[in-house]
């Protein structure tokens, strides 16, 4: 019995919490305002050992009080104020399913591509909204043209989607498949670099890796990896499942011309929801894996052809430019030194 009361106690007392946090508004912005202003009034601001301007940021989060989230590579919850535009605008659709009603869907989507662009250093035409990671990095696989002659060298901690996807394509079209293997406790970026600059040959056509690895946590130095390929003309695939949401992404700096995320990890958005970065001048050499309705239009929109994939959530689509907004409401900056704080604790 005193189990269950403290069972009972708990349930009831974390309810009511939810229930009073500003953010749990049926407004999202407003809900994003009143965050914005309680964690200015922080005096630490989010620089390290400012564990209350940390907790403000954990009371968004509909997360058990006894429950640490520790596999942020897999699957991390999302805040309050993408929840409650999930919620909302499924709601509206549920409530008038008409061509009319939802026809406002296609500016909120414009709205996240803008949002996610700016986020990640990128112009909007460069950003289709995906499923998710594996989505957008088969997307590039199966859209580009290879051929017998052609080499693809990856790295062998790539997750399967950059992988085993690879092997999958190549055994239809033919192209070879090279695999890196890096030191596993690398001491510079330089030893990092080395092994890929070995692998390459004149028949290199892409270099594809992970931006993180999953599997180690190495960080790859992708611009200088991006820089090296752009001079012999390889293309360039990164896939950033585990640096979308974890810190400051700049997509033009860093170069490559593919760049992959998933929304429901480090970018704590939307469910089934991700990002394909394409640079605005390989857009033409990528042919899209599904063409729906709408593709005339799509085409004269850049990326947005390898996102044309019929009927959508339209809710989760529109929350991935709330899940930007809140990212930018704590600061992009802070976000990536408090998870290197963590890491290094």
């Amino acid at each position: 019995m005193n189990d269950r009361r403290h069972f009972i106690h708990q349930l009831v007392g974390g309810m009511g919490a939810a229930a009073i946090l500003p953010s749990t508004r049926r407004e999202p912005e407003r809900g994003l305002a009143d965050f914005a202003k309680a964690l200015e009034r922080r005096r630490g601001r989010g620089r390290p050992g400012d564990e209350a301007f940390w907790a403000l940021v954990k009371e968004q989060f509909p997360v058990r009080p006894d429950l640490i989230i520790m596999n942020a590579a897999n699957l991390c919850p999302a805040p309050y104020p993408v929840i409650d535009t999930v919620v909302r605008l499924t709601s509206d659709v549920d409530a008038d399913a008409t061509f009319q009603n939802r026809a406002k869907f296609g500016e909120l989507a414009n709205e996240a591509r803008s949002l996610l662009a700016a986020y990640l250093g990128a112009d909007v035409q460069e950003i289709a909204i995906t499923r998710n990671t594996s989505e957008g990095n088969n997307t590039v696989i199966n859209g580009l043209t290879l051929g017998r002659d052609d080499e693809v060298v990856i790295w062998d901690q790539n997750h399967p989607t950059n992988n085993i996807a690879w092997d999958v394509r190549a055994e239809r079209y033919g192209f070879t498949v090279r695999r890196v293997s890096t030191p596993v406790q690398p001491e510079s970026a330089a030893q990092l670099m080395d092994t890929f600059v070995s692998a390459m040959t004149p028949r290199t056509k892409v270099l594809s890796f992970s931006h993180v690895s999953n599997v180690s946590g190495v960080g790859l130095p992708a611009k200088r990896l991006c820089t090296l390929a752009r001079e012999r003309g390889v293309l360039t695939l990164i896939d950033g499942a585990q640096t979308f949401g974890a810190g400051p992404v700049d997509l033009h700096d860093i170069g490559c011309d593919f760049y992959t995320g998933s929304a429901h990890k480090w970018f704590v958005g939307p469910k089934e929801a991700g990002v394909l970065y394409v640079r605005k001048d390989r857009v033409g050499d990528l042919w899209p894996s599904n063409v729906g309705v709408g593709w005339n239009s799509a085409l004269e929109s850049g990326a947005r052809k390898f996102d044309n994939l019929g009927q959508r959530d339209d809710a989760a689509v529109a929350a991935m430019g709330t899940a930007a907004m809140f990212h930018n409401t704590i600061g992009v900056t802070r976000i990536g030194e408090r998870v290197t704080e963590l890491a290094s604790h």
